[in-house]
């Protein structure tokens, strides 16, 4: 389609990927940026426009204004509270038909798919624009899990399934078998920091981080990067388990670099075999 990217960016670095993958096109995008969660450096040289959560109707018309009609949401945001919330009358009126304090994330995020293709908008997924991004399965890197770490992995599988289809989270840390820790509203990052206090002697556990079951897909994404590694590290962890084709591995050889020199092995698992 004709017409400039829009961009809903939240945190990141991969929203100004995106950014510069529309620039390298020849495209051009338009951003709209949330205040507290978006990097500033997202919107360096590229139309854009700064919002606070809840002022949808403001970012429609700017969307439009802009000639925009495919939309991408990229990037992880904070979910606030309804006391959190300035909502405007439209975000209050779509609000109204939901039980938002009810709702998992993805049951929120796919609310907000539905929204804006009711308002005409062609919602596009990251891996549609950005696939190559899309782990694969297999080690990334030298270290490869053993048996111990193969068990732990299938345990914490096991576990992210059943959290997944409560809408819950998409990590949990396992060390021989124990639930260290799962991810709720607080991210990766926190729950491996979390986590590491939790440490048991032996060896060292597993993050595993996989979709949601029946996940929008054009929404929230599980990502890992060079920072998951290092808070993986820094927590005593062995290994990281990803779904191959169902999460984004941002900057591959810099992952599996740094997977290298923490002596972590990271490998993506084919959850359809």
């Amino acid at each position: 389609m004709s017409g400039p990217l829009g961009i809903l960016a939240g945190g990141g670095h991969l929203p100004r990927r995106l950014v510069e993958l529309c620039q390298s096109d020849g495209r051009g995008a338009f951003v709209v940026a949330i205040e507290d969660n978006t990097e500033a450096s997202t919107v360096e040289g590229v139309d854009h426009l700064w919002i606070k959560l809840g002022q949808t109707k403001r970012a429609l018309d700017a969307l439009r204004g802009a000639g925009v009609s495919e939309l991408v949401m990229i990037g992880p945001v904070k979910r606030p509270t309804l006391s959190e919330l300035r909502p405007d009358a439209y975000t209050l009126k779509a609000l109204t038909k939901i039980k938002f304090n009810r709702l998992g994330d993805d049951g929120i995020l796919g609310t907000l798919v539905k929204t804006l293709e009711t308002e005409g908008f062609t919602v596009r997924g990251v891996d549609e624009l950005m696939g190559d991004l899309l782990a694969v399965a297999g080690p990334y890197g030298r270290c490869v899990p053993d048996e111990q770490a193969q068990s732990d992995i299938e345990r914490g599988i096991a576990v992210v399934q059943a959290m997944g289809a409560a809408d819950v989270g998409q990590a949990t840390v396992i060390q021989n078998g124990i639930v260290l820790g799962v991810e709720a509203t607080e991210g990766t990052d926190a729950l491996l920091e979390r986590c590491g206090p939790l440490r048991r002697d032996g060896l060292g556990g597993v993050l595993v981080k996989l979709s949601k079951p029946g996940q929008e897909r054009r929404a929230d994404l599980p990502t890992v990067g060079v920072k998951t590694v290092e808070a993986a590290a820094a927590a005593g962890l062995r290994g990281i388990a990803i779904e191959a084709g169902g999460t984004l591995v941002v900057d591959t050889d810099a992952v599996a670099r740094a997977a290298d020199r923490a002596g972590l092995f990271l490998v993506g698992i084919d959850l359809s075999a």
